[in-house]
């Protein structure tokens, strides 16, 4: 048995089970967390005198639960601020990307998840979900287990959804058929991976979720074929919602219905069921959303990169909505730094009238335990007994945080961050040590992934008449 003692801590935050809750970080000072292999066994304002195999003195440090990334493209890290797509907003993003991604290869996924998991790990991300729903008709069709591989390498927890595109140009949707699937073959290839990858016991470190990627790239018998088919086989379920007001248009034209309503339709407002973004929803929406218990992944510098609009968290949050945090692709947000998503999501909710700004209790709980009821998980997201053993430590003598320790744990939010974190617990296992990703070679990471990148966008470029770079 491995024991950890986190000693001392400057400020523990629990944090409740619901965001509803009183006093919802549930904090104190000094006191222990014990951890025994993979779990919590231990935790309060006492200290603890016995026998441990490794002591971290968190006496400076803000200790949370490790934060939960629920929407993410990391194929994107490849191409972040392509000077073309500057300033699209999304439809026009997307026709020019996929003429980029639709080049991508095996070996370029596996290092783009590398890249994303980096960023996310030095970002205090210890869980994450990724949407991968680009398969490109000239690459191996399984890039799926390219980010698995790398996602085990790295030690994060991960939720990868099996995404698929099936509605192409030719039948009335956004993507070329270079980049999309048969029915056919989406569901043999969620097959192989159930049997392969997916474990639903408690502790996980990977579960297999299901994701058509959008109601404009994906026919109504996949929406309706992956609901039933999850229903059955008790899978997370999830896709992008409400985004735009071109998706709206396009729903309205194409079925006649709302892009909610639509989904509705396909039997996916379910509680097994979280959408990205939301961010045109209207009253009603959001009611019947709260009643469903459904989880939304909110994605704030996106929704401003691509001028998408603003999420109305406050209105999902009284109706009951699972809302977490997402930084999304890396496309359209150009970093996977959660961090810096507490902070965006918190700034832009003050763009809105006073009654619906987020404060600093609400965000943490969306970037944990919201988090983890989006995922449908009940063993992370939480600093308590019996829970999986997900820490992060932040140290405030930092010159970004001097001034501002009032109040320690909004420190985090409010306060750019300037470096990594500094301790990462991820399953019981120290992934990130003393502000570095243990067993990762970040150079020969930067230097490969760059060299893909570059190739990936002037492969592209030459083939088109449309300038990408400068």
């Amino acid at each position: 048995m491995s024991t950890i003692l986190i000693k001392n801590p400057l400020l523990c935050c629990r944090i409740k089970e619901n965001v509803r809750d009183d006093n919802v970080l549930d904090t104190f000072s000094g006191g222990h967390i014990l951890i025994e292999d993979n779990l919590i066994v231990s935790v309060g304002p006492e200290e603890y005198a016995g026998k441990v195999d490794r002591i971290i003195d968190a006496c400076r440090m803000v200790v949370l639960p490790g934060l939960v990334n629920t929407h993410h493209h990391f194929f994107q890290t490849l191409t972040r601020n392509i000077f073309s797509t500057q300033k699209s907003e999304l439809f026009d993003w997307l026709t020019t990307n996929y003429e980029i991604w639709k080049g991508i290869d095996g070996e370029s996924f596996y290092l783009s998840a590398k890249i994303a998991i980096a960023e996310l790990l030095k970002s205090g991300c210890t869980t994450t979900s990724d949407h991968l729903y680009l398969f490109p008709e000239n690459t191996e069709s399984t890039v799926i287990d390219r980010e698995i591989i790398a996602a085990k390498e790295m030690g994060i927890r991960f939720q990868p959804t099996r995404g698929s595109m099936s509605l192409s140009q030719k039948d009335g949707g956004l993507p070329p058929d270079s980049v999309t699937q048969t029915e056919n073959d989406i569901f043999a290839d969620i097959e192989r991976l159930l049997e392969l990858y997916h474990d639903d016991s408690f502790g996980s470190m990977l579960k297999i979720s299901l994701a058509p990627c959008s109601p404009f790239s994906v026919t109504e018998k996949s929406m309706r074929q992956t609901a039933d088919f999850a229903k059955k086989r008790n899978l997370q379920i999830h896709t992008h919602l409400a985004e735009t007001k071109d998706e709206e248009n396009f729903c309205l034209k194409k079925t006649g219905k709302r892009p909610f309503d639509y989904m509705e339709s396909l039997n996916w407002i379910h509680e097994n069921a979280w959408f990205a973004h939301s961010i045109f929803l209207n009253d009603d929406e959001i009611k019947r959303a709260g009643q469903a218990r459904i989880g939304i992944s909110h994605c704030p510098s996106s929704n401003m990169r691509l001028g998408s609009g603003i999420c109305r968290v406050r209105a999902l949050l009284d109706a009951g909505v699972n809302v977490s945090l997402a930084v999304d692709g890396s496309a359209s947000n150009d970093s996977s730094n959660m961090l810096l998503e507490l902070r965006n999501a918190l700034l832009l909710s003050r763009l809105l009238v006073p009654q619906d700004w987020l404060n600093t209790e609400e965000i943490l709980w969306m970037a944990t335990k919201g988090g983890a009821n989006a995922l449908g998980r009940h063993d992370i997201g939480q600093i308590l007994p019996g829970k999986c053993a997900d820490i992060i430590m932040v140290n405030m003598d930092r010159i970004e945080y001097s001034g501002a320790q009032h109040d320690p744990a909004a420190a985090l939010i409010f306060n750019v961050l300037m470096g990594p974190i500094d301790f990462s617990i991820i399953n019981g296992k120290l992934v990130v040590e003393n502000g570095k990703i243990n067993g990762l070679d970040e150079k020969t990471l930067i230097r490969d992934h760059q060299l893909v990148s570059t190739s990936l966008v002037n492969k592209a470029e030459q083939k088109s008449s449309r300038k990408l770079e400068r």
